[in-house]
């Protein structure tokens, strides 16, 4: 066998120095590599993050010795009936719709309550609403808002006289 090529390390020195290269070159190249990908070009983290970690229920405790604060109709509406009367879902009908209220309006005001407190087809008694949480007449303010939004012309329920 012929020696041609030989070795390349030939001393003890440059041992030593081929030990080092192969693990601080390396070493090196990962940590610019690092520096490079974190100096990159950040968005503002508020936007996407934020949305990505919002929480996905709120709690919102009352305070049950407090003087309890009446909900208008548009403010039920928005709580309780919008999701499925904003879009039609169920076959509910959409709010400010004239045409698929016309036949409802029909019933007067007695018994648009009444069908919104027992339930009808897809639609819960009440909405789905507890009674602890929006009463009776609250949800009459409810039916005069979406029945008035398409042409309806009932008159705001009498509010009840509070106990004390």
């Amino acid at each position: 066998m012929s020696n041609e090529h030989g070795n390349l390390i030939k001393n003890p020195k440059q041992l030593i120095i081929m030990v080092f290269a192969c693990f601080f070159v390396p070493l090196v190249i990962i940590l610019l590599l690092l520096v490079y990908v974190n100096n990159g070009k950040r968005g503002d983290s508020s936007g996407a993050a934020d949305q990505l970690i919002k929480p996905v229920g709120q709690l919102n405790f009352k305070d049950a010795s407090a003087p309890r604060e009446l909900q208008t109709g548009e403010q039920v509406y928005k709580t309780v009936c919008a999701s499925c009367h904003v879009s039609g879902a169920a076959g509910a009908p959409k709010f400010g719709d004239a045409g698929a209220w016309a036949a409802r309006l029909g019933k007067g005001y007695d018994g648009l309550l009444t069908t919104v407190l027992k339930g009808k087809g897809a639609m819960p008694a009440r909405g789905g609403a507890s009674p602890a949480d929006i009463s009776d007449y609250e949800l009459g303010r409810a039916v005069v808002y979406l029945a008035n939004s398409a042409g309806g012309k009932l008159a705001e329920p009498k509010a009840p006289e509070l106990t004390k």
